[in-house]
């Protein structure tokens, strides 16, 4: 049976969470997809791997188990390289393997995912070289200094360029694994694991990154244009031929550009953006779920609900309760 193969690599000093969360967060995602999506399953095989294929003893004094050494990440399709405590230099300097390990990996096709400022590992590798990333917020300044040809976005939870990810925080780790667990599984399988284990109410994934080269995958600037002012109207649009009529477009040129470029048809977008305002207005608001239909741009509660369940995998009333317990239990 196939199986997507991850990694995830050990050295002292390690921040444990940034190893455990993924783990349990990818476990969670793949007992979901095993009981709901049978026929089309494709198993996880999690290895921990260290620089010398033995046991990794913690900060905390756990000791944590290892499968091979970094010499195998080439057999793996994603490898996560977890955060370091405190200063991350004496542990880059102590596993010099791991760098040369993951430029082989990413050049045979691996996926990379670099967790604050584990992503030292990924600069010191030379693959970041000319690409953005993100890193510990207490460690920007010291990695611009080493690492002056990655282009560094300190603003940002999280960039993304081709295979490789890089997070600044564990919130956006759980962001990143959510994301992988929908290319896994799909979008119903990422939401439960979402719901589960997300403590607050978060962003999807692909409004948070830097996304490098978004431009050039995108590069239809009246389309951007018409997604902005769409994001902005959602709530009171009638008719999408009258926004293409605005835009000096024709309503079958609208069309055809609009998915062209994003991906997906003005109506679902639309549908998008306003489930996600409902989602935040049921989060954070008393409102009934009538109104809140009617403030987003839906003719009814109903059409709310089943555009809601479609989306979400769950009734708005069921997402209030689950999302208001983990905001203000």
């Amino acid at each position: 049976m196939n199986k997507i193969k991850i990694a995830i690599t050990l050295y002292e000093q390690i921040l444990i969470t940034s190893v455990t969360l993924p783990i349990e967060m990818l476990r969670a995602g793949e007992a979901f997809a095993k009981r709901h999506s049978r026929d089309s399953f494709v198993p996880l095989d999690i290895a921990c791997l260290s620089q010398t294929g033995k046991t990794v003893k913690t900060p905390m004094g756990m000791t944590m188990d290892v499968q091979s050494n970094f010499s195998a990440l080439t057999e793996y399709d994603y490898v996560i390289v977890p955060s370091i405590w405190r200063n991350p230099r004496p542990v880059v300097t102590n596993n010099p393997q791991l760098a040369k390990s993951l430029s082989e990996a990413w050049h045979q096709g691996a996926t990379l995912i670099g967790v604050g400022t584990g992503v030292c590992f990924l600069a010191e590798s030379a693959i970041l070289d000319g690409h953005s990333a993100t890193t510990h917020w207490h460690y920007a300044k010291q990695f611009s200094k080493s690492y002056p040809n990655v282009q560094l976005k300190p603003d940002y939870f999280i960039t993304q360029s081709d295979r490789i990810y890089s997070v600044a925080s564990l919130n956006a780790l759980a962001d990143v694994v959510v994301h992988l667990i929908g290319l896994f599984y799909g979008k119903e399988a990422a939401n439960h694991v979402q719901q589960n284990f997300s403590h607050e109410i978060r962003k999807p994934y692909e409004e948070q990154r830097y996304l490098e080269g978004a431009v050039d995958r995108h590069s239809d600037e009246q389309i951007a244009a018409i997604q902005f002012w769409l994001k902005n109207n959602a709530n009171s649009i009638s008719s999408l031929s009258d926004v293409a009529e605005q835009f000096n477009m024709s309503y079958r040129s609208f069309n055809r550009r609009f998915k062209s470029a994003t991906g997906k048809t003005a109506i679902n977008y639309v549908q998008e953006v306003r489930i996600q305002q409902a989602s935040e207005l049921l989060s954070s608001t008393n409102l009934s779920i009538q109104d809140i239909a009617l403030t987003v741009g839906f003719s009814s509660q109903s059409q709310l609900s089943r555009a809601f369940k479609e989306q979400m995998n769950q009734t708005p009333s069921s997402y209030r309760q689950i999302v208001r317990k983990k905001l203000f239990s």
